[in-house]
């Protein structure tokens, strides 16, 4: 995997009194538990919620786990499918504290959007919603597990996990690919499916570096799944006419 920093990167914090990424395994009995560590999807999620475009793609370069993992099992009533309520309890993890580096690509699934792809443009809104705290509602896994945003300095600070050396986790979740995200260069066979990944990360001394979707090689298709056409034309997208009235390079000031 390559670790150097790319020149769009953000980074930030994300803090909650509560987090829950479910284990799959544990949903079949009607109960969730949650995996010690946050998924790729999952923090994927918290940036769409701060900023998303289908110009380009997020991707998660690294996770580092700030407070000592700790659960806490709690007495849930569940709607039921058929209506009504259940009895459950679901593990959730407790006082939950992440800093989170990532970057974005061009999602060259989509050419039509092509003349959308300022770097500049797109690198300062997400840095700008950020340090506001996202445009929408941030959560850690789960709609009743919200989550602070706001900006940091990956590796600063003191982490409870700094020398702890190598601790390996069995295989996890790692993401969705939708078909408008496959790579179409390393996975053509994922071209037209919905897939998800598995993987198994490695925390080395509190930091997770995850893999890029490309390179995640245990994977499943779900289901055929169609591209959703995004354009001036379908009436969903705006490009440049969202910032009528100002210049692109302005967006930083």
């Amino acid at each position: 995997m390559d670790k150097s920093i790319h020149r769009n990167t953000v980074e930030f914090s994300v803090k909650g009194r509560y987090a829950l990424f479910a284990d799959p395994l544990t949903r079949a009995g009607g109960e969730k538990s949650t995996y010690m560590i946050p998924t790729y999807e999952a923090l994927k999620g918290i940036l769409h919620s701060c900023y998303w475009k289908p110009t380009f793609l997020w991707y998660i370069d690294g996770v580092r786990i700030m407070n000592p993992i700790r659960t806490v099992r709690k007495g849930i009533r569940p709607i039921r499918y058929g209506g009504g309520n259940d009895l459950a309890y679901y593990t959730y993890l407790e006082d939950v504290h992440y800093q989170v580096r990532a970057h974005f690509d061009w999602n060259y699934n989509r050419p039509e959007l092509e003349g959308d792809r300022i770097e500049h443009k797109h690198h300062n809104i997400a840095k700008r919603v950020i340090a506001r705290g996202g445009r929408r509602d941030c959560f850690l896994g789960v709609r009743e597990c919200s989550a602070a945003v706001e900006p940091c300095v990956f590796g600063e600070g003191e982490g409870y996990y700094d020398k702890t050396g190598e601790i390996p986790y069995n295989l996890m979740y790692h993401g969705i690919t939708y078909a408008d995200e496959y790579d179409a260069l390393h996975n053509p066979e994922d071209a037209g499916w919905l897939t998800v990944r598995f993987w198994e990360p490695v925390m080395r001394n509190g930091v997770i570096d995850f893999l890029p979707p490309s390179e995640c090689t245990i994977k499943r298709h779900i289901k055929k799944m169609e591209i959703k056409p995004f354009g001036t034309e379908h009436e969903n997208f705006t490009g440049l006419a969202e910032f009528a009235g100002g210049e692109p390079d302005e967006l930083d000031k």
